[in-house]
């Protein structure tokens, strides 16, 4: 196991959240239903429709990818088309997941911050050849909220995303893997960041920030619920011990536990960030709106970090640090520290 205190490598390093272990306990004790039908799923799409203000179904899986994938199975099909950013997860992290589960084309789009924008999207759709029949016909938009960069959609960039797709008829999904920093930073509820700014269907993710494996499906629109069930039988999706990931989502969203987590981590990545920035030679590469820095290091500092045992992902002379709910201060300024030692031994 390695020290908490120098490994930034990602939130799905950290241990699972005291509350969901108890959660997972109680789940334990006697037997229920298989396959879903049971007490602790049935707690869990009532807790969703809670949460969500609105009434949800909700499907539980154990990886986001599987989310993601069996999300967009019932928006797109073989002849048709995803619209998503060309860093999106669903492109860059999910071995053509999407395509395999959809047949569906990932259509890729360029947009400030690594989000696509709403003009971005119109322009691209004016351009499809809808109608024509050697084209392939858009069916949905993917969006990551936070991105895998870390910046954050505003309601606003939600909203007008979702009305362009909507002109189109085309159906929004949100891939949530980080879904409560992203609340975190916009201090918005559930319902005003999903179906309210316009998403159909919603990749809830828990274990980034705290859960075990635990990821839900969540439909706006119960059109889209009457397929999912088949599609995940299908896909090998369908959990036979399913109460033991809805007793964690359950438990999850039954207080705001969840949203201090994602709260503590967004604020040390802040905190993180704005240390870094006063040391030479270190440039902050992208807005941090979240639990994630991306910074470019000489590589001479970044060797020197490597062998102080300091964990961390890096393309090139680009190191990416992500911060989570079990970090405090002072190991922030443990990184910092060692991060200036570097620089100076490095200039000498």
């Amino acid at each position: 196991m390695n020290d908490p205190r120098y490994d930034f490598r990602s939130d799905n390093t950290g241990g699972v959240a005291a509350e969901l272990l108890t959660a997972l306990v109680e789940a334990a004790h006697g037997t229920a239903a298989p396959y879903g039908d049971d007490a602790w799923t049935a707690r869990m799409v009532a807790r969703c429709s809670e949460v969500f203000e609105r009434r949800v179904k909700a499907f539980p899986v154990s990886s986001g990818t599987g989310a993601n994938a069996v999300a967009l199975s019932v928006l797109a099909n073989g002849f048709g088309s995803i619209y998503c950013h060309e860093s999106s997860h669903i492109e860059i992290h999910e071995a053509g997941a999407p395509e395999f589960y959809t047949g569906a084309k990932l259509v890729l789009l360029k947009g400030h911050d690594y989000k696509i924008m709403a003009s971005g999207l119109d322009s691209a759709l004016q351009n499809a050849g809808i109608g024509e029949t050697a084209r392939v016909l858009p069916f949905a938009v993917s969006v990551t909220q936070p991105t895998d960069y870390g910046t954050v959609y505003t309601i606003e960039e939600l909203s007008a995303i979702a009305a362009v797709a909507r002109r189109y008829g085309l159906r929004l999904h949100m891939d949530g893997a980080r879904f409560a920093n992203a609340l975190a930073a916009l201090g918005c509820s559930p319902a005003d960041m999903t179906w309210r700014s316009g998403v159909d269907i919603l990749s809830l993710g828990a274990t980034k920030n705290g859960a075990i494996n635990a990821e839900t499906v969540i439909t706006f629109d119960d059109t889209l619920a009457t397929e999912l069930p088949y599609r995940m039988k299908r896909g090998g999706l369908v959990l036979s011990k399913a109460r033991f990931v809805s007793a964690q989502i359950e438990r999850y969203l039954a207080d705001d536990l969840w949203l201090e987590r994602a709260r503590h981590a967004n604020e040390m990545a802040r905190r993180l960030a704005a240390s870094l920035r006063r040391i030479p030679g270190v440039v902050i590469d992208v807005p941090v709106h979240i639990n994630m820095v991306f910074a470019t290091l000489p590589e001479a500092v970044i060797l020197d970090l490597e062998r102080r045992g300091y964990l961390f992902y890096r393309v090139g002379l680009e190191i990416r640090l992500v911060c989570r709910s079990d970090q405090s201060p002072e190991h922030l300024d443990e990184l910092v520290a060692s991060v200036a030692a570097a620089v100076r031994s490095a200039g000498r």
